[in-house]
C-alpha cells in the first residue's frame, strides 16, 4: 500500500508540474494577449479538473515508479513536458486559451441591454466580453445577466 501511495503522489508532483507550463503558456498568451485582468492562481484553480488531473496523476506516478525501463519512464515525461512547454510559444497558448474558454457569438442581456459578441473568459462574477456593437472588451456582471 505504502508504494502506491508513493506512486500517487509522485505523479501529482510531476503533473503539477506540467500543469503548471500548460497555465502559464495560457496566462501569457491568452489571458494577458485579451488583456483579461485575471491572477495566475485564480486560472489554475478554477481551471482545474479534477478527474483528468487524477487518472494523469495516477498514471505518471505507476510510470515513473512501477516501471522498471527508465528510458521508458523518460520519454514519457520528456514527451508530457515538451507538450505541456509548447503552451510557451504564442501561437499554441493563444490557440488553446480560445479552445478552452472563448466563446464566439454569444447574447446576453440585463434589465437594460442586450450585448451581442463573443465571451474571453467566464470567470467568478464577471465575465470578459468582446461586444460586437461597441467594438471594445466589457465586464459584464453574471448577477445582472439573463441569459
Amino acid at each position: 500500500m505504502t508504494k502506491v501511495l508513493q506512486a500517487f503522489l509522485t505523479g501529482i508532483f510531476f503533473t503539477f508540474l506540467l500543469d503548471f507550463f500548460i497555465f502559464l503558456g495560457i496566462k501569457n498568451n491568452y489571458i494577458d494577449f485579451y488583456e483579461i485582468n485575471l491572477y495566475y492562481n485564480i486560472l489554475f484553480a478554477d481551471n482545474q479538473n479534477i478527474y483528468i488531473f487524477t487518472a494523469f496523476s495516477a498514471l505518471l506516478g505507476f510510470i515513473i515508479t512501477y516501471v522498471d525501463n527508465m528510458k521508458l519512464s523518460l520519454g514519457v515525461f520528456g514527451f508530457l513536458f515538451i507538450i505541456s512547454l509548447s503552451t510557451l510559444i504564442p501561437p499554441i497558448g493563444n490557440s488553446l486559451g480560445e479552445m478552452l474558454f472563448m466563446e464566439k457569438n454569444v447574447t446576453y442581456k440585463n434589465s437594460k441591454y442586450t450585448y451581442t459578441g463573443d465571451v474571453y473568459y467566464d470567470g467568478r462574477t464577471k465575465i470578459t466580453f468582446y461586444d460586437y456593437e461597441l467594438k471594445k472588451t466589457i465586464l459584464l456582471n453574471k448577477k445582472d445577466l439573463i441569459k
